[in-house]
């Protein structure tokens, strides 16, 4: 399915629109969000409708998970937003890189959706490796900080394997771990599927791709292991006595339990997604 830059400029701006207003209205969104949503969604579909689905299924899934387990997420999160409204920044820190990648690779495809081919071009491959594990980190992290703070089981820091309150950064549960590989494949099945409408492949290169299913998912995972890493380390946890609950900042009231306050939640974020863009895009050179 073959579309203009043009026309797809005027869809993009469309979807977008209706679905940062839409998403404004449900307090997914706040005003500074809803805007800087609109903006990323609008490069994403301009550059191709594949990319505009990756944002769009890691935006809506993520958007969803927040909201479930509200009460219980209330008693644990001290920064607990109504309906887990987003901001500027964060909607940045989950787009932005993606954002620059796929404006570069649509300029060296001529605004063109291409196949994972380096025949054709190792660094357009190498970028759209980036992009998948972009979404597939931000979509690892995110359910599995949303399902697996309402399992059962203890968590345990990634970096000792001892048990931790829930809420803690760098904790981890089984339960999480499986969301992050079941969030990492759905993105690499998006881009599969959207695939199929929206670039031509020869028939052999076309096999290929559903190789971007296992590795997406593998990046989903590690997305997810890597921002655990840098939150038991590099993001600091402590429990409040006061608040009864687990807090990112110190104080007078605060038990430390792990990690030193250098990087707050965004930056942790941001630096895992960059990270594992990166290694997803060297693991997409070499294997396609």
């Amino acid at each position: 399915m073959e579309t203009s830059p043009q026309l797809r400029l005027i869809i993009a701006v469309v979807i977008s629109s209706l679905i940062a207003f839409r998403s404004y209205k449900r307090k997914s969104l706040d005003l500074s969000g809803g805007i800087a949503g609109f903006l990323v969604m609008t490069i994403h579909f301009a550059a191709g409708f594949r990319y505009g689905a990756l944002l769009l299924v890691f935006f809506l899934t993520s958007s969803k998970l927040t909201k479930v387990g509200e009460d219980k997420k209330r008693r644990v999160d001290v920064e607990f937003k109504e309906g887990g409204q987003r901001n500027w920044l964060q909607v940045l820190c989950n787009s932005g890189i993606a954002s620059v990648i796929v404006v570069i690779a649509c300029t060296l495809t001529g605004w063109q959706d291409k196949c994972l081919d380096p025949k054709q071009s190792i660094t357009v491959t190498a970028l759209i490796g980036g992009i998948i594990g972009h979404y597939a980190c931000c979509s690892g992290d995110t359910w599995s900080s949303e399902l697996g703070v309402l399992s059962d089981a203890q968590p345990r820091l990634i970096t000792t394997f001892k048990p931790v309150k829930k809420g803690t950064n760098g904790g981890v549960t089984k339960a999480g771990l499986l969301a992050a590989l079941a969030a990492g494949t759905t993105v690499g099945l998006t881009f599969i599927i959207f695939g199929f409408f929206t670039a031509k492949c020869p028939s052999d290169v076309a096999l290929k791709q559903l190789l971007v299913v296992p590795l997406s998912a593998l990046a989903g995972l590690c997305g997810s292991l890597i921002d655990s890493v840098l939150g038991a380390t590099i993001q600091f946890s402590g429990f409040c006595s006061v608040r009864n609950k687990i807090v990112g900042k110190p104080g007078p009231t605060v038990k430390k339990i792990s990690g030193v306050d250098i990087l707050d939640n965004n930056g942790v974020n941001f630096v895992s997604i960059l990270l594992t863009s990166f290694l997803t895009s060297i693991a997409f050179m070499y294997i396609f």
